[in-house]
Order: C-alpha cells, then sequence, then structure tokens
C-alpha cells in the first residue's frame, strides 16, 4: 500500500507541474482559454467544492503565486518595434517606436519646424505650399495638382510593426471648433512573423473666417489604409501589402471680403459671419488603391548587430512590386460668380463640375547584388549594385460640365468628356554603392525613362558619405541633375474656368549640396546650390487674374543656407533652426530671404512619474512678395506684387507624459496684438487668429 501511495503522489507531482508549465506563456501571444473549471493552481480544489486545501496544497498555491509575480511581465513599447518601405530597400531593419514628447505640440503639416507651409487660412485641411524653395524630384507623368498632398496617406507613407503585444494608439488633436484632427492606429501579430494593423484619420475643421453654419466651407478629410508585413522565419522572404483610401474636401471660398481685416479701425465684429466670395465652392480629392511590394534573399544572409536594432544583410535580392491607384480630382462651384474671382467661364457662368480621373497601374522588378565582408558589428568593403525596370501604365479622363441634346432632342446639363489618353512609361534604373567602412561610403544613382510618352526625363544623383567619430560629426556631399517634363494641368487642361494647350520644354534642374551633422554638437549645418534652367510657373497679367502657365528663358541661380543647433544647461533647452536663401528672382519663386524657428522650454520629472516640457515657439519669417491662389485650378501663382509685414508668431505649451499618456496645452498665436492684429502668407488669405489648442495621445498595450 504505501508503494502504491508513493506513486500516486509522483503522478500528482507531475500532473502539478504540468499545469505549472501550462501557465508559462509568450508576451507576444496570450495564453489560450483553458476549458471551464480548469486552472493550474491547486486552490481550484475549493472552489469546486472539493474540501478544504492540505498543507501540501497551500505550500503549491503559494509556490505558484510567487512564480507567477516572478514572472509576470508589464507590456511597454519595448515590444513594440517599426519599420517603413524605405528601410526595408536594401536590408531589414527595426526601430522602437518613438514615444517622446520631442515636437508634440507641433502635430499640425503646416507648422513642422523645418517644414513650414503658407496656406489658405493656417488651418488644416486647405490648399497648402511649402513656404520655403522645396524642389520637386518628380520625373515622368504629372498631373500638376499637388495642393492638397500634405493631407494624403499613400502607400509609401505606410509603418510596418512587428508587435510582440496588440498596440492601439488614439490621437486627438483639437482648436474648438476652427480645427480637430483625430488617429487611430492598431497593429498586432497574428503569427510572430506577421503583422497586420489599420489607420483612421479625420481631419474637421470650421476655419477662423465666415464659417457660421455654412456646410460648404467646412474642411472634412478622411486617411484610411489596412496595412500586413509577413517575413518568412528564414528571414529570406518578405511582403509588405497596403490598402489605402483617401477623401479630402477643402473649400475654396475665394477669400473674405473685407481686405482690411487686420488694418482697419472698424475691424471685424465677428469673424466667423465675415461674408467671402464663394460659400458653397470646394475641392474633393478621391484616391483608393492597392499596393503589394515582395522580395526574396538569395544566397548567405549576414545580421548586423547595432544598438538599437538589429539588420538582416542580403548578399543578393529580388523585388517585384505591383501597384494599382485611382485618383479622381473635382472642383465643384456652387455659387454665381459676383465677385469675378474666376478669369473667364467656357461652359457655364453659374455652375462648375470639373473633374479629372487617372488610374495608374505600375509594375516594378529590380535585382540586387552584394558583396562584402562577414562582421557583426559595421559592414565593411561592400560593393553594392542594384538594377531595375519599372512600367507605368496611366489612363486618364477629363470632364466637364456642359449643355448637350440627348436622343430624344432635350437639351440638358451633364458631365461632358473633353479628353481621355491611355499611355505608358518604361523606366529603367541603377544603383552603384561602395562602403569601404562605416566611415567612409559612395553612391550613385540612374533613374531614366527610356521609353513611352515622357521619353528623356531623368534623374542622376550621387552621394557622398565621409563620417569620424560621434564628436566629429559626418560630412554628406550630394548631388544630382534633373530633367523633368511639364505637368498635365499646364499643357492639356480643359475646365470651365481654365483652358491650356502648351508645349513646354523640360525643366532642368542641376543641384549641389553639402552637408555637416554633429550629433554630440546638436549641430547640423547645410548648404545648397541650385541652378534651374527652363523654370516652370503660374503668373497672371500685371493686375490680373487670369492665371496661366509660362516658362522663364533665363536660368535661376538660388543659394540655401540651413542651419541647426540645440543648447541646454541642466534642464533648460534652447533649440534654434535657420534658413537663409538668396535668388536672383525673388520675385518669381517668391519664398522669404529668412526663416527662423525657436524653442525653448524646461524639462522636468515630477512626482517621479510626470514627464513635463514648458516652454515657447517661435516662428519668424522676414517680409516676401506674397503669392496668389487660382481658385478651380488649385495653383498658386505669381499675381499682384504686395508685400505684407512680418512679424514673430510665438506658441506657449505645457506638455507632459505620463506612462502610456502624451498630453499639451498650447496657446498658439498668443502674441496676436503686440505687433499686429493678424498675418498673411498668401495674398488676400487671412492667417489663423489666437487660439487655445488641445492635444492627447494615448498608447494601449493589450
Amino acid at each position: 500500500m504505501p508503494d502504491k501511495l508513493k506513486y500516486i503522489l509522483v503522478l500528482l507531482i507531475c500532473i502539478t507541474a504540468q499545469a505549472t508549465l501550462a501557465q508559462q506563456y509568450n508576451p507576444a501571444f496570450p495564453p489560450q482559454r483553458m476549458p471551464s473549471g480548469f486552472v493550474g493552481d491547486t486552490s481550484a480544489l475549493k472552489a469546486s467544492g472539493k474540501g478544504p486545501l492540505t498543507a501540501e496544497q497551500q505550500m503549491d498555491t503559494l509556490r505558484k503565486r510567487e512564480e507567477s509575480r516572478r514572472d509576470s511581465v508589464i507590456f511597454t513599447s519595448k515590444f513594440i518595434k517599426i519599420t517603413n518601405e524605405a528601410l526595408l530597400r536594401d536590408s531589414t531593419q527595426l526601430f522602437p517606436i518613438d514615444t517622446t514628447l520631442a515636437n508634440f505640440e507641433n502635430y499640425s503639416v503646416l507648422f513642422q519646424p523645418r517644414s513650414p507651409k503658407i496656406s489658405l487660412g493656417s488651418t488644416l485641411g486647405l490648399a497648402t505650399r511649402s513656404l520655403l524653395f522645396e524642389p520637386s524630384k518628380i520625373i515622368g507623368f504629372d498631373v500638376g495638382m499637388h495642393a492638397l498632398d500634405p493631407y494624403l496617406l499613400t502607400a509609401q507613407d505606410i509603418q510596418y510593426y512587428n508587435a510582440r503585444v496588440p498596440l492601439t494608439i488614439l490621437s486627438l488633436f483639437t482648436a474648438n471648433k476652427a480645427e480637430q484632427l483625430f488617429k487611430i492606429l492598431h497593429t498586432q501579430n497574428i503569427k510572430p512573423n506577421w503583422n497586420v494593423g489599420f489607420n483612421l484619420n479625420f481631419i474637421g475643421s470650421r476655419g477662423f473666417y465666415a464659417s457660421n453654419l455654412v456646410l460648404g466651407q467646412n474642411v472634412s478629410d478622411l486617411n484610411a489604409a489596412v496595412f500586413t508585413w509577413y517575413e518568412s522565419k528564414s528571414k529570406r522572404y518578405n511582403l509588405l501589402a497596403n490598402l489605402v483610401f483617401n477623401n479630402l474636401k477643402s473649400p475654396e471660398t475665394g477669400s473674405i471680403l473685407n481686405d482690411s481685416v487686420f488694418t482697419s479701425t472698424k475691424g471685424s465684429f465677428d469673424k466667423t459671419t465675415e461674408p467671402v466670395r464663394l460659400p458653397n465652392t470646394f475641392e474633393n480629392w478621391k484616391t483608393g488603391g492597392f499596393y503589394i511590394k515582395q522580395f526574396y534573399y538569395i544566397g548567405r544572409i549576414d545580421t548586423l548587430n547595432k544598438k538599437n536594432s538589429a539588420n538582416i544583410l542580403p548578399t543578393q535580392r529580388v523585388a517585384y512590386t505591383f501597384n494599382y491607384n485611382v485618383t479622381t480630382y473635382e472642383f465643384l462651384q456652387n455659387d454665381l460668380d459676383t465677385y469675378h474671382v474666376f478669369p473667364d467661364y467656357y461652359f457655364s457662368s453659374n455652375r462648375s463640375r470639373d473633374s479629372l480621373s487617372l488610374t495608374h497601374l505600375q509594375n516594378d522588378f529590380s535585382y540586387s547584388f552584394y558583396l562584402r565582408g562577414k562582421s557583426q558589428q559595421f559592414v565593411k568593403n561592400e560593393l553594392k549594385l542594384d538594377l531595375g525596370l519599372t512600367h507605368d501604365l496611366y489612363h486618364y479622363t477629363q470632364y466637364v460640365s456642359d449643355t448637350t441634346v440627348n436622343q430624344f432632342g432635350i437639351k440638358l446639363r451633364a458631365p461632358d468628356q473633353k479628353q481621355s489618353a491611355t499611355f505608358q512609361n518604361i523606366t529603367v534604373k541603377g544603383k552603384l554603392s561602395y562602403r569601404f567602412s562605416d566611415k567612409i561610403n559612395l553612391e550613385a544613382n540612374i533613374n531614366q525613362i527610356a521609353a513611352g510618352r515622357n521619353f528623356g526625363d531623368f534623374m542622376y544623383d550621387a552621394k557622398a558619405l565621409l563620417a569620424g567619430n560621434n564628436k566629429e560629426g559626418k560630412i554628406i556631399l550630394d548631388g544630382y541633375i534633373q530633367s523633368s517634363s511639364a505637368p498635365l494641368v499646364a499643357t492639356n487642361w480643359i475646365s470651365n474656368h481654365y483652358i491650356f494647350h502648351n508645349n513646354f520644354h523640360n525643366q532642368k534642374t542641376t543641384s549641389v549640396s553639402f552637408n555637416y551633422i554633429n550629433n554630440a554638437l546638436q549641430l547640423d549645418l547645410k548648404a545648397e546650390y541650385f541652378l534651374i534652367a527652363d523654370y516652370l510657373y503660374f503668373t497672371a497679367q500685371p493686375g490680373g487674374i487670369d492665371a496661366h502657365p509660362v516658362q522663364l528663358t533665363n536660368p535661376i541661380n538660388l543659394l540655401k543656407v540651413s542651419f541647426g543647433k540645440n543648447l541646454s544647461w541642466h534642464d533648460l533647452h534652447f533649440d534654434n533652426f535657420l534658413v537663409y536663401e538668396k535668388t536672383d528672382y525673388q520675385s518669381t519663386l517668391r519664398v522669404p530671404e529668412l526663416y527662423t524657428y525657436s524653442s525653448l522650454y524646461y524639462n522636468s520629472f515630477l512626482f517621479n512619474a510626470l514627464h513635463t516640457s514648458a516652454g515657447m515657439d517661435v516662428r519668424y519669417n522676414t517680409p516676401y512678395t506674397a503669392p496668389s491662389y487660382a481658385v478651380g485650378l488649385g495653383q498658386f501663382y505669381t499675381g499682384p506684387n504686395v508685400t505684407f509685414s512680418s512679424y514673430p508668431v510665438a506658441t506657449v505649451f505645457l506638455k507632459g507624459a505620463i506612462q502610456k499618456t502624451n498630453l499639451f496645452v498650447a496657446y498658439d498665436y498668443a502674441n496676436q496684438g503686440l505687433f499686429s492684429k493678424g498675418y498673411y502668407t498668401v495674398y488676400r488669405y487671412p492667417q489663423q487668429d489666437h487660439v487655445l489648442k488641445f492635444g492627447v495621445s494615448w498608447m494601449f498595450f493589450e
């Protein structure tokens, strides 16, 4: 009998050990729910009504609780790694997600410290362009409509994750009714090597002027995306895929009637009731697309260990990209042109239904070859060759609202097709780079359209990286030559108010730059020189509003110097960025000669839990000849030679981070009334007033 009891005791110990092991789980995947009534803790005996616990059962229960307490996991951002398509082009690179407060108060794409924008009212969702000179590097076919580009979510903007625990981020930014931005991100791994997720972004705005109960003047933007990243267990195969949808509605009011809202002694009693020239007119952009990129590593795979990431380096790689996208640009005029916003009309004097539908199908093939020595700390003596071929197929159709006669001889107003075309481009790509070590890297790229509608377009660029130690910093030398065709909007455009049929030469840009970066000194300096031949832009007759494309016969010279320096003393910080631009055609390019951004703030850690930062941001640019905006064409142009006074714009803020939550409160344009009552960046379009803004971002780990 004692022997039988011994065997029974051994059996009970084995069962207990099995239950204990069953309670340990992979933090990337929560344990499956056990059948009802089954738990690993012997306290279940008492719960099931089978009697009181014995001494051994009580000891087992205490031991189990202690082990569970010791093995418990507190999920943090360290369990989430992030990447994007650009970081996966040469190797598999993953980085921790950013949870800091840096630049958190500058949530708007209009007020990014190093890339400021001008717009039709300094509220999200309205037509915008860069304040500084930022050249386009597009070659090939281009519609030429870019006024709402900063609000679009594209396939290349998608970020991909490796999430050992499901992640949800909710972000809300608001300036009362004048502006609201809400973002949702959710991502999780359904397998250790397979991640899925989605993005939802909403922008709603009534603006600061003439927004009182007029639905047509409200901004309403939606971005949506579903994405996935799959990496094989062998690390050789990767798949990136996403579905993206955008629906952007942007009012085009023609500005308020009161052009002296900041200079008149009467001012404005209620700016939300100020009448506008076109109260119910707007443009609507819609895009929808499917994107998939696959690449496979052939041959040996190396691993490069870094401080915050481990890079997977292939020796050969083949890649294929498929991209299908449909974009519709619509302009809807629902008002009589009482105040002569438009230069003319061709089909209707009181209504416009202009639209352009573009379908783009792209197939891209590439092969990469890497020749390097083996190293676990840095790449040394690596030769890399990339060869690629891209085929782009386009089809576009343009409509206007016009009077037509149906099959019964009855006149009616309906969309009337004015032009349609189908064409293709074939682009040859090549890249050659040589990395002597982690200190010296040379690179050369060739992109040439070899056949198709835009035959002859090209982009050639070369880059050299020379790096010292952390205190010495690094130098980047860069240069490129570009030849790009004129966009569709300037060459072959038919709408109710603008019709163009032009032949232009390719615009050619030559640029060289010097960039010095020293992270230890928190300093960066960049000098750029541009020589632009056959510069294409929109202009009007003196004092007119007839915006039309023209090409400058003389070359343009432009020098751009950017300087950034951050200073700190204990917890006091002073971040600065300055840009100087000088060109011999300042009235044509219409950019300020000097732009500065400074942020003075104090960091503190309160109650051993709350990280706070309080301070003030100040941005300023010197006066410049303001551009005008062509309603119905979506283009900024050189209109009347009007130069507005310019004063600093200050924002006072308080922001903090506690556990998984970041938040801020800011008073934007806090100094309104100190130097002036307001300001302009575009002719006739007053910018925002002072406003209290609030933002919060919640991060949930499930």
